[in-house]
């Protein structure tokens, strides 16, 4: 029960690598309070959730691109815990495509705020349960299309402009943050395998160079860096394509 009382919030639940923080971290005996888009697809995570780490999960359902989703949801939190020690901004609206005219205004205007406007006001509506902890730790899952080194990935250029629009904004809260002891990283993946605590392919296999990233990868990562002593602040962490 390496994590024994941590309380963490994982947005993005519903996808892969969402599912694997709910799990990883509820099986490492933290209390997860989990978000997707709707109650029903979060409740799908929870409902995966197994033995008595499924007393540990709480499910809710907010729209990363709606504000009163969020501020909702961190109302909803606050009812449940006096504080949260691990903010995970795993949520993001994914838009393919490489030429800019191939999605809507909509679209556009979606997977910017979702991402990035999601991003900020997920942190500013936490703020406060954050500092309540006495190890309060932000983790940002940016992507490498977030970062100034992006390949020719085939996504959309306004995902590129809110991956870009998240990484500035974890850079800048990183150093503003730190004088009050709450730590910010980000993480630079490519693309990865998005297989599961439950897969077989979690399981600890060494891998070797030629192989592709894991999510098991990143949450060893994630929980490296989330239980360094508090006098050390990791930056971010990037990754090389394979």
């Amino acid at each position: 029960m390496r994590f024994h009382n941590l309380r963490v919030v994982v947005t993005g639940a519903s996808r892969p690598f969402g599912r694997s923080l709910a799990v990883g971290f509820a099986h490492l005996g933290a209390e997860v309070f989990v978000s997707a888009r709707t109650k029903a697809a979060a409740d799908v995570v929870g409902g995966q959730i197994e033995g008595a780490a499924a007393s540990r999960i709480h499910t809710f359902g907010c729209d990363l691109s709606r504000p009163a989703e969020i501020a909702r949801f961190a109302r909803q939190v606050g009812e449940l815990t006096d504080r949260v020690d691990l903010l995970v901004n795993n949520g993001a609206r994914w838009l393919g495509g490489v030429e800019l005219e191939s999605a809507s205004d909509e679209q556009i205007v979606e997977t910017i705020g979702a991402t990035a406007g999601g991003t900020v006001l997920m942190v500013k509506h936490f703020l406060p349960l954050l500092r309540a902890s006495t190890r309060p730790d932000i983790v940002n899952m940016v992507s490498v299309a977030g970062a100034d080194t992006a390949d020719g990935s085939p996504v959309h250029e306004a995902f590129h402009a809110a991956k870009s629009a998240q990484a500035g904004f974890a850079d800048v809260l990183a150093r503003r943050l730190r004088p009050a002891g709450v730590r910010v990283m980000a993480l630079y993946p490519p693309d990865f395998s998005t297989s599961d605590p439950h897969a077989a392919e979690w399981d600890g296999t060494a891998a070797g160079p030629r192989d592709r990233l894991t999510a098991q990868a990143l949450f060893d990562c994630i929980t490296f860096a989330v239980d360094q002593p508090r006098d050390c602040f990791i930056r971010s962490f990037h990754f090389e394509p394979r």
